[in-house]
């Protein structure tokens, strides 16, 4: 996801460029999630008074660990992106810019060669989206406490009755207040 703006540098403001984006970028997003399918959308590129402002919708399908019985779940990610990039030399003159005047993020910078790259933008978007528990179906069951059978496959044949002491007192309170 790297772009030459060299010639938009160069451009007007309001100049703009659009790509239709269709990559395999990394393989793992995070140490639980990993991308099985290519990252897809379309992005714009716009000449600002400072830099290059990105915009655009991507797509992906990821696979993570259903939280509660830990079998594969997936997912259909799509983010919206929207940063402004800020180049590190004068596109003429090649002389450095004071770019910390601008932002202290350095992957919101424009390399030397004024090259663009959205990679960890777009990697830290997809993570921000990664749902926080994962579920692999909505009625998932997950598993066992005590045997850690999936109890999606099937019930077990483990002891229900099992009461934390702690909670004891209130499950007597229970049984007198129904009898």
């Amino acid at each position: 996801m790297q772009f030459n703006v060299a010639s938009l540098l160069k451009g007007p403001v309001g100049a703009i460029k659009k790509y239709d984006l269709e990559e395999h970028v990394w393989q793992h997003l995070t140490e639980d999630a990993e991308l099985i399918g290519p990252l897809s959308g379309h992005v714009q590129l716009m000449r600002t008074q400072n830099g290059i402002l990105v915009t655009g919708t991507l797509r992906t399908r990821v696979a993570l660990t259903c939280s509660r019985c830990l079998e594969p779940a997936y997912y259909d990610l799509a983010i919206e992106v929207e940063e402004e990039f800020f180049p590190t030399v004068e596109v003429y003159t090649g002389a450095t810019v004071d770019w910390q005047r601008y932002t202290d993020d350095e992957a919101l910078l424009i390399d030397a060669q004024h090259i663009l790259d959205m990679s960890e933008v777009v990697r830290q978007d997809l993570i921000v989206a990664l749902p926080m528990q994962p579920l692999c179906d909505e009625t998932c069951k997950g598993l066992c406490p005590i045997c850690g059978q999936n109890l999606n496959e099937g019930v077990c044949s483990c002891e229900r009755e099992a009461i934390d002491p702690r909670w004891a007192a209130l499950a007597n309170l229970k049984m007198h207040l129904h009898k």
